[in-house]
């Protein structure tokens, strides 16, 4: 619950029920929160959706359910609440914050998610009354095991409540949530507020269209004014020198029965950080990012190791989604115990709301996944009032040789940090991306009507999914050859009356456990020691016995692996290399990269950098003017071109698909395109024919592309649509094609001439 958040002053504060205002009272709330204070008549009123926007931990919670729990108490007739979460852990998390509230008022909070006992779900289904917390996998099994009992079920349906909403937008489990909701409406044949609490968004009004798409259904938005705290950064710079072993000596030594420190198998800027770390944060509460689940049990592993050292309990923890259910509390029960201090070493796992009270900064081991991220992660610094919000970042760049390539010589990784911070401190952060079609989502949502409905004609299923669904963006004939698709491979069938029914192969993949999932999930091994499941590791990382892993911040040794069980028996070791996890980069978007060439540019100093750091970009902006990078897109190159958009992910790649299409060897390197055996007047030519109305077509972009499948179902598309959905993902030919435009309008071209 807020630390302060109503006054007998407040105009919305006698808003609510008496019972409430109470409870408030009795929490020593002073005040309510700006957002509080402005969402109560909203949504009392019923009659718009609502998206409330602040920080995390800044009451969004309180802001929704206040008034929520006020129009349940007036209602005549009994009623419910549908709250969605993205994660299991949240709900676990709001059932306790809701929970005594919730009981004082004789209304019922029932969390529904797998690990839940039926009798609490029975309880519901028998009497739907209170608050019933979900996620979309368990709203999507309901829709279609109780399909025929749904208007009944959600009769007295009287909000819908989005937790994380930006964490849904421009995903595949975010457009299943947008259909799930359509077809709970469709059956109730009327609209239901809708609450969406989220982060602030780049574009919030991007967000009220993902609430409620193609809709003249108005949205309010709250969008939090408290907070302004003061932001304090700093960013060490490191150079990233070899380990002080060898290979061949760390083999030697090994032969010879010695042990091997983890320390010298590392690069010794790993172990520079490592050290920094322990040193400014131990004794408080802090996260620190790393970006890879390999990272986290590395940092975490080598700072458990300097708290043994130093004869201290330990104060480090890892956490990512990996870890069993178990461990990860562990962690979080750390970071809420106010008695001894300590520190999450994590992933995305704990950008999420979930309540670990407040830390006193933020540590960011290289480039954030995005600036929207780096925002939400700094959510969890400066809570209290007066406190500064801290934001450590260490930047680790690679030691220069002859053969360093160009992005190495602009310091990539420590730009585009730089980049993120001056975004940031002028409050821009990516927009949401609404753009894609997500197909492989629609043929999960198909399959699901036809089990929700027992059957459903092709013309209802486009109604329901595509002309008032979510999912506006495919024709009626393509929605065509889809179904066609879809028979070809026994998905489906069509009876003599017009129904799709399930096919074959169609009925086998509905009734698996696992496609209640719109997203695909990677297989996996459990890591178990003497009966104790530690977590998971992806199968494409197999391990063979006897050899060695860090995870959950501990050492192991592989002593067996059950590949039909899908288990890894491990024991303590005091060996060990780090696995190599899957990274957690995001793409990088056109107005960061548009940032780190600014910074290149500009011969300002840069506060917030320590002196390491402050030299490292004094080598970046000397390369980049001996370039000649700030008036040449395009220079001559290790043997080949190497062409500098300055633009983000999804216009890099369009560009490399169209040199591609026009015969050069193309690699999308980040900051530049790399053009191999390539001549510079050739390339001149070729990006001057493309800013000329020559510019690949969608399907000639993607016609060579080997692993379009990347969603759940895509495999099922059709080509033609497989293409299509590609890269409405992956790809911007419209930005593509205004760089080109771009170029010939600033006179690119006739300094190759």
């Amino acid at each position: 619950m807020p630390d302060s958040t109503a006054s007998a002053e407040s105009s919305a504060f006698v808003l609510l029920d008496e019972r409430i205002q109470k409870w408030i009272w009795q929490a020593g709330w002073s005040e309510l929160r700006d957002a509080q204070e402005r969402a109560i008549a909203p949504i009392l009123a019923a009659d718009k959706d609502v998206i409330i926007a602040a920080a995390t931990a800044a009451g969004k919670t309180e802001a929704a359910f206040l008034p929520i729990l006020t129009s349940l108490l007036k209602a005549d007739e009994p009623s419910c609440v549908l709250y969605v979460s993205p994660l299991k852990a949240l709900i676990n998390d709001q059932w306790g914050r809701l929970d005594g509230l919730c009981e004082s008022l004789e209304i019922p909070v029932i969390p529904w998610h797998g690990d839940i006992s039926d009798s609490k779900k029975k309880r519901f289904l028998k009497k739907p009354q209170g608050i019933l917390l979900i996620t979309p996998e368990s709203l999507e099994a309901l829709l279609m095991n109780r399909g025929t009992s749904l208007s009944g079920l959600f009769s007295g349906l009287r909000y819908i409540v989005v937790d994380e909403l930006h964490a849904f937008i421009g995903t595949e489990r975010g457009k299943q949530l947008q259909s799930l909701l359509h077809r709970v409406e469709f059956v109730l044949k009327r609209n239901v507020p809708r609450i969406g609490l989220s982060a602030t968004l780049g574009d919030m009004g991007l967000a009220a269209e993902y609430l409620r798409p193609a809709s003249d259904r108005r949205t309010e938005l709250i969008v939090s004014k408290d907070g302004g705290q003061e932001l304090k950064v700093l960013l060490k710079g490191y150079v990233d020198h070899p380990p002080k072993l060898s290979d061949k000596d760390i083999a030697a030594l090994q032969q010879e029965g010695k042990a091997v420190e983890l320390e010298d198998t590392l690069s010794q800027a790993q172990v520079a950080v490592a050290e920094q770390l322990f040193k400014t944060l131990r004794g408080s509460n802090n996260l620190i990012f790393p970006n890879s689940r390999a990272k986290v049990e590395l940092y975490a592993d080598l700072l458990r190791r300097l708290c043994e050292r130093n004869n201290l309990p330990n104060e480090f923890w890892p956490h990512h989604g990996s870890l069993s259910k178990d461990i990860r509390e562990e962690a979080e029960t750390a970071l809420k115990n106010k008695e001894r201090p300590a520190s999450a070493v994590c992933t995305t796992t704990l950008e999420l709301g979930i309540d670990i009270g407040s830390v006193k900064s933020i540590a960011q081991i290289g480039p954030a996944p995005s600036v929207a991220s780096l925002r939400q992660r700094l959510g969890r610094s400066g809570r209290r009032k007066g406190e500064p919000a801290i934001l450590r970042c260490y930047s680790i760049e690679p030691e220069l040789t002859p053969d360093s390539p160009i992005s190495d010589l602009l310091r990539e990784g420590l730009v585009q940090s730089i980049a993120q911070v001056n975004l940031l401190a002028k409050g821009w952060f990516e927009p949401p991306l609404v753009s894609g079609l997500h197909l492989s989502t629609l043929i999960q949502q198909l399959l699901s009507a036809i089990s929700q409905y027992g059957g459903l004609t092709a013309g209802q299923a486009w109604k329901l999914l595509c002309e008032t669904g979510p999912f506006s963006g495919l024709s009626k004939m393509e929605f065509a050859q889809l179904l066609k698709g879809l028979g070809e491979r026994e998905i489906l069938v069509q009876d003599a009356s017009g129904l799709l029914l399930y096919g074959q192969l169609g009925e086998k993949l509905a009734n698996h456990y696992t496609f209640y999932a719109a997203f695909a999930t990677e297989e996996e091994f459990r890591l178990v020691t003497e009966g104790k499941t530690l977590g998971s590791l992806p199968i494409s990382k197999p391990l063979e016995p006897e050899s060695h892993i860090i995870f959950a911040g501990r050492r192991w040794r592989v002593r067996n692996i059950d590949l039909s069980a899908k288990v890894i028996e491990v024991v303590p070791d005091k060996g060990g290399k780090p696995p190599e996890f899957d990274g957690m980069g995001g793409k990088v978007h056109d107005h960061v990269r548009e940032e780190m060439r600014r910074v290149l540019l500009s011969d300002a100093s840069i506060p917030f950098l320590d002196q390491q750091a402050a030299s490292l970009l004094s080598e970046a902006r000397e390369n980049f003017r001996r370039f000649q990078l700030d008036t040449k897109p395009a220079i001559a190159a290790g043997g080949g071109v190497r062409i500098f958009p300055w633009k983000g992910d999804w216009v890099m790649d369009t560009l490399t698909l169209a040199l591609n299409s026009r015969g050069y060897k193309v690699e999308n390197e980040g900051l530049c395109l790399k053009l191999r055996e390539a001549e510079l007047d050739s390339v001149s030519d070729t990006l001057f024919d493309l800013s000329e109305d020559a510019f690949p077509t969608e399907a000639e972009l993607t016609g060579e592309i080997l692993n379009k499948v990347q969603e759940k179902w895509d495999w099922l598309l059709t080509d033609d649509l497989l293409s299509r959905n590609y890269a409405s993902h992956n790809l911007n030919i419209d930005g593509a094609r205004t760089y080109m435009s771009e170029l010939v309008s600033q006179g690119a071209f006739s300094s190759y001439r």
